[in-house]
């Protein structure tokens, strides 16, 4: 009866061993690094989802689910919701001493233009062949900062009502 135990024993080892190796194959799989510098976790995958929590550059994030172009996540400090794919990477993003790699990283916001085919160059390029524009009201325009719960206000008071996946 003993050696059948021990069998057993020595049977169930190795299986435990590549059914733990297998699940920490899956876990690191599942984590994405945060390429932009801050971003924000949403209640629905869409812009428009109320914020559940925020993440930083090169924190990882556990991928809970997929919803093509979201992705919702677990972040190191418990958070969850959806974020946009393209904030995220499956590079493993390090912070050096210094944060010279954070003030590289781009924004969510500059993400979004430069996606656009707009970023510094081009503004420059078009202020120098443009030089009668006045951007004075631009600028003031790109001072003005709205909060998550003011948009959201402003929504609900015009009556719009996002659907999930929104803004894509």
């Amino acid at each position: 009866m003993l050696f059948r135990s021990r069998n057993r024993v020595l049977f169930g080892l190795p299986v435990v061993t590549l059914l733990l190796g297998a699940a920490l194959a899956w876990a690191a799989a599942g984590t994405l690094s945060v390429q932009v510098r801050s971003g924000h976790l949403r209640g629905k995958p869409s812009f428009l989802g109320r914020v559940t929590a925020d993440v930083s550059y090169a924190e990882r994030v556990q991928v809970l689910e997929e919803r093509d172009p979201w992705v919702r996540v677990r972040g190191a400090g418990g958070g969850e919701g959806w974020i946009h794919v393209s904030a995220l990477t499956s590079k493993r993003l390090v912070l050096s001493a210094g944060a010279e790699d954070v003030e590289a990283a781009a924004s969510g916001d500059e993400l979004a233009l430069a996606g656009k085919g707009f970023n510094e160059e081009v503004e420059a390029a078009f202020r120098k062949e443009h030089p009668e524009v006045d951007y004075a009201p631009v600028e003031r325009m790109e001072r003005w900062v709205v909060s998550a719960g003011e948009a959201a206000a402003f929504l609900r008071a015009g009556g719009v009502v996002p659907r999930e996946g929104a803004g894509r």
